[in-house]
């Protein structure tokens, strides 16, 4: 499952997804979204393995216009990482 948390950090966190297995957790893998619209990992909290998590963070990067928009409209701005 990929999503984010509508209860995000003051100030709001750069923009990011959450990656686990099943129902969401509040720590999960998390992969930051660039302004170029490439992916970084955060962290890998839900212990991902690393092919499948690759495989996840190229699907995040060829939909990031898409996550990035539904961040917008959820949060009402959007920072990125770098």
């Amino acid at each position: 499952m990929i999503y984010f948390w509508s209860n995000e950090s003051e100030p709001l966190e750069p923009v990011h997804v959450h990656i686990a297995k099943g129902r969401p957790v509040p720590d999960a893998t998390k992969l930051w979204i660039t302004s170029a619209g490439k992916v970084l990992l955060c962290n890998n909290h839900s212990r991902i393995p690393e092919r499948l998590l690759n495989r996840l963070a190229r699907l995040v990067e060829a939909n990031s216009a898409a996550f990035v928009e539904a961040w917008k409209e959820h949060f009402g701005e959007a920072r990125y990482y770098c």
